[in-house]
């Protein structure tokens, strides 16, 4: 082997191992979920133990770089949706799926609950081949369990360009909130409660409790 070569292999080498550790320092996985306003998506998947963080934003549209306002007055095709980022050693996607279900009414294809339209729309954006499986079997069985008396509209799609939504949308279930019954919920939206004749909020965060409980040594680290 000349020297250039072995110069070459010792480069590469370290390359590769420099990334895989990097790899293994940020060891998250990434599940993007449509389901109806972001704030809400947000807050429900922030309290499973497992998720590292989220990013509500804008995906599945045509328009580049779509302003919020673009999106809420339609025809840019995007739905508003969550990035949920998560240690896979402390929670599965096929666990993420199931906190979606229960925390959206997927037979609603106009929207979800006083938000209407496209944007408010469900979806379930996949990263891969496993997440797409898991996704249709997920759903399948939920179709089969006989819990739900209407068919399930929510669209398994490959997942595209992901827009962060501007940065007052970020967190804002954190920043204007209230306490009822010991569970927090989203009161930012009280015109749309208002506007469907809602006199308290018709949303709240699943279960933490519950889900812990599902939560065996088989799944945890």
């Amino acid at each position: 082997m000349t020297v250039k070569f072995v110069k070459f292999v010792a480069a590469l080498f370290l390359t590769v191992s420099t990334s895989l550790c990097a790899a293994a320092a940020n060891d998250e996985a990434l599940a993007i979920f449509a389901g109806g306003c972001f704030w809400c998506v947000e807050s429900d998947f922030d309290h499973v133990p497992g998720v590292t963080r989220t990013i509500s934003g804008y995906t599945g549209g045509t328009l580049k770089n779509p302003t919020y306002r673009d999106v809420v007055r339609g025809g840019t095709g995007h739905r508003e949706a969550a990035q949920i980022f998560y240690d896979p050693s402390k929670v599965t996607y096929e666990m993420l799926l199931e906190v979606f279900w229960r925390s959206v009414d997927p037979t609603d294809g106009g929207g979800q609950f006083c938000d209407r339209g496209v944007s408010y729309e469900t979806a379930v954006f996949v990263t891969s081949l496993d997440q797409r499986r898991s996704a249709k079997a997920s759903k399948k069985a939920l179709m089969s369990s006989g819990v739900l008396k209407k068919p399930i509209v929510t669209k398994i799609e490959d997942a595209g360009k992901f827009y962060p939504a501007e940065d007052y949308h970020q967190d804002y279930y954190k920043k204007i909130r209230c306490v009822t019954n010991s569970t927090v919920t989203i009161v930012a939206v009280t015109n749309a409660w208002r506007s469907c004749g809602a006199t308290k909020p018709t949303r709240a965060p699943p279960n933490t409790r519950i889900f812990q409980a599902r939560l065996t040594k088989k799944d945890m680290p």
